[in-house]
């Protein structure tokens, strides 16, 4: 690398590998996920599927709505149109991590291994779980069916599917290629 032109490579690197440490984007929680969703270190085809929980695209009833505080109102999470009986598939390969009840409504939590860290977990409710914890599941494998509940989409029935890593939630539409970006300000989060 002599001349301009290794100058100007090293120079755009460091300039990308600098931005890429200040600015933060949330919406693509990919992150540690090869392109292909694969993990991104010899994972088979298998963990590279996605599958939308209920229906598709057309059945998104409302979307991921981050709060400006973690402490703030906010949609965290997209509701799906479904009606009571539906069966839930898992977004992607994964654990069952959870199945039960949590402030008297049912849920399933599927933890995603190679993901990244901490993991990605998905969370689906009302569902009643079908499987036992720590059942391993296919993208698009049944994990529970919707159970009725009027309480989150009002007059609609729907599927409420959380993405998380950590404690931070995340636009479980990425994982289908369907979310939204943003950048966050330099601070990270809050800042």
């Amino acid at each position: 690398m002599t001349g301009r032109s290794g100058v100007r490579r090293v120079c755009t690197g460091v300039v990308l590998a600098v931005a890429l440490a200040l600015v933060g984007v949330v919406g693509v929680p990919a992150a540690g996920w090869a392109a292909d969703g694969s993990g991104g270190s010899g994972a088979s085809g298998r963990d590279a599927a996605r599958a939308w929980p209920v229906g598709g695209p057309d059945g998104v009833l409302r979307r991921f709505e981050p709060p400006p505080k973690p402490w703030a109102a906010g949609h965290r999470g997209v509701d799906l149109a479904a009606a009571p009986g539906a069966e839930v598939r898992a977004a992607a390969a994964g654990v069952v991590t959870f199945s039960g009840l949590v402030a008297g409504r049912p849920v399933v939590t599927v933890a995603h291994p190679g993901s990244g860290t901490p993991p990605l977990r998905t969370t689906y409710l009302p569902v009643t779980g079908t499987l036992p914890v720590g059942t391993a599941v296919t993208a698009g494998q049944v994990i529970g069916r919707l159970a009725p509940d009027g309480r989150h989409c009002g007059a609609h029935d729907c599927l409420h599917w959380g993405l998380l890593r950590g404690g931070r939630y995340l636009d479980p539409l990425a994982l289908l290629g369907a979310g939204r970006a943003r950048l966050l300000p330099l601070g990270g989060a809050g800042a």
